[in-house]
């Protein structure tokens, strides 16, 4: 759940940064990652792949990964690029899923609780409380038919 909790961090930092089609937004996580609520994501789904113990939830989870996120993160950087001009130069400094470095300087300053609210980030919050609950179930089944 560490590993969750960290995505969910990244994930409620960047939606409070974010001015979706407004502008381009390069301040707080998006300084060193192009899509951080994708990367946020991410590192959720392998907290609760770890927390399952299952490979095959991995698996999935990479195959959505690269079926449903790849082409959208493509779909994403054209209309940025159709959108703002400066979109070109800010992906030339900041590498699109995977940072340089984990340690987020300042990634908080400048975050909007409106912004956080309005883009409904609190859903990601929700989702991995469901996620948590079907672990909790899971180890209480395989506890009670041991």
């Amino acid at each position: 759940m560490t590993i969750a909790v960290l995505g969910l961090g990244i994930r409620a930092a960047a939606s409070g940064h974010v001015q979706k089609n407004r502008e381009l937004t390069t301040t707080g996580p998006y300084a060193y990652v192009r899509n951080p609520l994708y990367l946020g994501s991410i590192v959720i789904a392998i907290g609760f792949a770890v927390a399952a113990r299952d490979v095959w939830i991995a698996v999935v989870l990479a195959v959505f990964f690269f079926a449903i996120y790849l082409p959208v993160i493509r779909s994403e950087q054209n209309y940025l690029r159709r959108h703002f001009s400066g979109f070109d130069d800010y992906a030339r400094r900041v590498p699109g899923l995977l940072p340089r470095t984990l340690w987020f300087r300042g990634a908080a300053r400048g975050f909007s609780r409106d912004l956080y609210f309005r883009h409904r980030e609190y859903n990601a919050l929700l989702g991995a409380a469901a996620m948590l609950a079907v672990l909790v179930a899971k180890i209480l089944w395989f506890a009670k038919s041991s």
